[in-house]
């Protein structure tokens, strides 16, 4: 009976939760809102129900599912009632956001059901609770109906009724789970809260949250967004479109249950192999636009048009809603299996990041619509995460198997047909060989052996690091130029087209600072430095013609953002080369001399794209309003020879280091640390103050003051920042990055102040002057923190092993801090690289809503504070980690961890 009743009354909460679906089309009508408004009002009930289910999921392994589930509905209830007051869009807003409760009736419905079977038939359990997915169809069945029988005010009333009842009708037919009755018995307490946590910290709950993004998220913004779709796209009245919402989620939620048999009969993994396998196929049809295409045959012209018509949409869509549910079942077999005790908390958390999908797809979806101009760019997303979702989980398989079969793999030859005459002599012969001698902490070992060699890793990496810095930030010099070539793009369009590199860039230094110990730092320096070569020349082809569609610098924007990755690996891997001693002038160095790219791209493009130095190889020159000339191909085919002699360098003069090798697994262990985590937070002051500077002020100057030719002196502040960071990391070295950190930041309240107030007098004389005289302030400020926060991270570790390992030998707890000080590092780069992505955007968007960029300014400087009060909480103060350490006589500060 618990099973029944559950289902039944989350089918009900579902159909609660997905209500927006339909009236939020009317209100949209009403309220004349933009695609993105609809998107966040469509998507604000399914980001609340997606953030309480880690919340209710603990509470209902706790408490008991029978009494947090009445609750929910109640609660649910009257949230939805209060929605048939709203009358303006925030306080449709507002209602939304108590609607979602109901969404949080999942993990509450999970962690009660799986208590009442055995781990063979949770599969079947769990996926007939999932098929009350269903709610959404009657939804999509009656509310249209409703709503145009007796106004969409009606609909909120009666799904306000359903819940009421449900409630009553669930906490009257069920009983208190079995566990929740045995403690009662015997008196025992639950777990704690945060004992209810500790799975937590597994990769595999991430992994699996991931694969639950693209399975539920993309299934629930797919029935959130498919009645508008087809409307728009084929003409639909709203109750057609809604028969059509609800015919996909019906067989698409009650083929759950199917799943979950299938997942028990024949493996959970072969069912997600399907899934994703097939989500791939479908979405990719589904991305392609309706397209004309001109042949120029033998007899003339052949014209021909592909387009996926109404019948075909909706059979691959259907195909794909029921592999969703298919792998939806295959995602959740796995939780009570492997977490019997903590349902409630992995089932929560995989369903909140499954839930914020839900959240945040329909955003993305009219985000893309808005920019692209395409409506098949939804699918166009779906497919990029299904494939992502389906290669890591091929990845990780592969990983799993190739580590339980190493030793037999490491005794097969190289090639297969040299089997016959393979013996013990040729084993190992052919394979590519890492230093694996290394010892950088012993003196003798690095005036002997080590200096030469990390010296020389050393200098090949900062010219790819030049480059990989050149390219990112040359969408920055481009898009200031993309006017006088003819673009007509407005400045909020321009805006985003700076901001992107900044935002593909930061996430994929997430990836790339794992790299290096994953494949090998030589490996993976050569073939990301080839990476920019897409870039390079795909500017070099966009920019000749004015007619090429925004959606290409979009995707070209976002390539960019492979330079802007190549930050992470490249840190990580010097970082094992150097000792403690000199970390941080070796770190600054190849950072600080690295991000000289961003100015050389802001002193060499503007000269290069003036002359017609490649000929008519290049293609023919833009012809400006003024009537003059510019070659703005030359912005990106100038950096191709120099990235093909870089990568030629990386691959035969760069070395591998076999104590670098560590899979994801054993580097996911900075996740834990509580410090990389607020490293993350002072390096985005820092770094993400440069990067994002670098990337917004040259458009930012030329807004407002569009009197000066700022683009000329753009170049000396990313410079003035690049030197800084070279040529001080040896005052961090001798006086401590965090005392170091702690004044960086407190100047740079001051900088930013400044900036402010001559901003407000930007009509004055010597305005400007003052504006870029602050802004030079703070990027040297940036350049300074850049290397002191990195010479702080090898310090904090090398005294948090001492904690974390206390039976541990020197020695273990010396490469376990060199492991996860180069993870740290790479991570937090990746993180801090986002503010190329938001300072641009933040200057845009307080343009757009203030008319001046100072809200965003103001927002900066508070940011600053805040990384005041924890550099001095944390590490500088007495008793605080690094306080000691950097007030400790040199000799003894700089040697390693005992």
């Amino acid at each position: 009976m618990a099973l029944w009743s559950s289902t039944a009354a989350f089918t009900v909460c579902f159909a609660a939760w997905t209500i927006f679906s339909i009236i939020g089309i009317q209100a949209k009508r009403d309220l004349g809102l933009s695609e993105f408004q609809f998107g966040l009002l469509v998507g604000t009930p399914i980001l609340t129900g997606s953030l309480v289910r880690l919340v209710l999921g603990i509470w209902a392994d706790q408490h008991g599912g029978r009494l947090v589930f009445t609750g929910v509905m109640l609660a649910a209830a009257a949230a939805t009632y209060l929605l048939s007051h709203a009358y303006s869009y925030e306080t449709f807003l507002l209602a939304a956001l108590g609607v979602g409760i109901a969404g949080g009736s999942f993990s509450v419905g999970v962690a009660y059901v799986s208590k009442w079977f055995p781990p063979e038939k949770q599969g079947t359990a769990l996926g007939i609770f999932g098929a009350g997915n269903v709610g959404s169809a009657v939804t999509k069945f009656l509310a249209p109906t409703v709503m145009v029988a007796f106004g969409w005010q009606m609909v909120a009333q009666l799904w306000a009724l359903g819940l009421l009842v449900a409630a009553i009708a669930f906490y009257a037919t069920t009983r208190d789970d079995p566990d929740l009755a045995r403690r009662r018995v015997e008196g025992t307490k639950p777990e704690s809260f945060t004992a209810m946590l500790e799975p937590l910290r597994n990769v595999q709950v991430w992994r699996f949250s991931l694969y639950y993004f693209f399975v539920f998220g993309g299934f629930v913004a797919l029935a959130l967004w498919l009645p508008r779709y087809v409307i728009e796209t084929y003409g639909f009245s709203i109750q057609t479109a809604g028969l059509i919402g609800a015919a996909y989620s019906v067989p698409g939620s009650i083929f759950r249950a199917y799943g979950g048999v299938l997942s028990d009969r024949y493996g959970a993994r072969r069912i997600m192999y399907w899934t994703f396998g097939v989500a791939v196929a479908c979405t990719f049809l589904l991305s392609y636009p309706p397209t004309d295409y001109v042949v120029q045959g033998i007899g003339g012209p052949l014209r021909f048009r592909i387009e996926t018509g109404v019948w075909g949409f909706i059979v691959l869509v259907f195909v794909l809603g029921f592999f969703m549910s298919l792998g939806k079942a295959a995602v959740y077999k796995h939780i009570p299996v492997y977490y019997p005790g903590r349902v409630g908390a992995v089932g929560g958390i995989v369903g909140l990041i499954g839930g914020l999908g839900g959240f945040i797809l329909p955003l993305a979806f009219g985000l893309l619509n808005d920019l692209t101009g395409i409506r098949q760019s939804c699918f166009m997303l779906l497919f990029a995460v299904a494939l992502i979702s389906l290669v890591w989980m091929h990845v990780s398989v592969r990983q799993m198997e190739r580590q339980a079969a190493a030793p037999l793999l490491k005794a097969l030859p190289e090639l297969p047909e040299m089997q016959p005459i393979h013996g013990p002599a040729q084993q190992g012969a052919l394979a590519g060989r890492a230093i694996e001698d290394w010892q950088p902490e012993d003196a003798d070992f690095w005036a002997r052996r080590g200096r030469a060699v990390a010296r020389r890793n050393l200098w090949v990496s900062i010219p790819c690091l030049f480059l990989s810095f050149a390219v990112w930030m040359v969408w920055s010099v481009v898009v200031a130029k993309l006017p006088a070539a003819g673009f007509r793009f407005s400045t909020d369009q321009l805006f985003w087209l700076a901001a992107l590199p900044g935002l593909s860039g930061a996430t994929l230094r997430i990836f790339y600072s794992f790299m290096p110990a994953i494949f090998g730092g030589r490996l993976w320096t050569t073939l990301s430095t080839w990476s920019l070569m897409i870039p390079a020349l795909g500017i070099g082809w966009a920019v000749q013609d004015a007619t090429t569609p925004y959606w290409m610098f979009l995707a070209l924007a976002l390539l960019c953002g492979f330079g802007g990755g190549n930050f992470a690996s490249s840190m990580a891997n010097i970082a094992f080369f150097f000792p403690k001693r000199e970390k941080g002038n070796a770190l600054a160095l190849n950072a600080g001399l690295g991000n000289l790219g961003v100015s050389a791209v802001q002193v060499a493009v503007p000269i290069a794209v003036s002359l017609g130095m490649f000929g008519a190889m290049a293609g023919g020159p833009q012809v400006t309003p003024q009537g003059g000339q510019i070659w703005l191909q030359n912005a990106g085919l100038i950096w191709m020879p120099l990235i093909a002699l870089a990568a030629f360098a990386a691959w035969f003069r760069m070395d591998d280091l076999a104590a670098m090798k560590a899979s994801f697994a054993d580097q996911a262990v900075i996740f834990r640390r509580r410090h990389n985590w607020i490293m993350c937070w002072l390096y985005t002051g820092t770094f993400g103050s440069f990067i994002g500077f670098s990337a917004g002020f040259p458009l930012l100057a030329r807004t407002e003051f569009p009197a000066v030719d700022a683009l000329s002196l753009a170049f000396l502040g990313p410079l003035v920042g690049a030197l800084a960071r070279s040529m001080t990391g040896w005052v961090s070295d001798r006086w401590g990055g965090g005392r170091v950190t702690f004044w960086v930041f407190t100047g740079m309240v001051l900088g930013t102040l400044g900036v402010i107030h001559f901003l407000g007098a930007k009509q004055e004389p010597g305005a400007f002057i003052g504006f870029f005289a602050s802004f030079l302030v703070l990027f040297t400020l940036t350049g300074i923190g850049n290397a002191s926060t990195f010479q702080m991270i090898p310090a904090i570790m090398g005294r948090e092993m001492s904690r974390l390992m206390p039976d541990a030998t020197a020695a273990a707890r010396r490469a376990q801090g060199e492991r996860e000080s180069a993870a740290i590092i790479g991570f937090t780069s990746a993180i801090a690289a986002f503010g190329a992505f938001f300072v641009p955007k933040a200057y845009g968007s307080a343009i757009a809503l203030t008319g001046t960029p100072i809200a965003a300014l103001y927002a900066f400087a508070g940011f600053y504070l805040t990384c005041i009060a924890l550099t001095w909480a944390i590490y500088t103060r007495k008793g605080g980690l690094l306080h000691d350490i950097e007030r400790a006589p040199r000799a003894a500060a700089i040697q390693p961890a005992a």
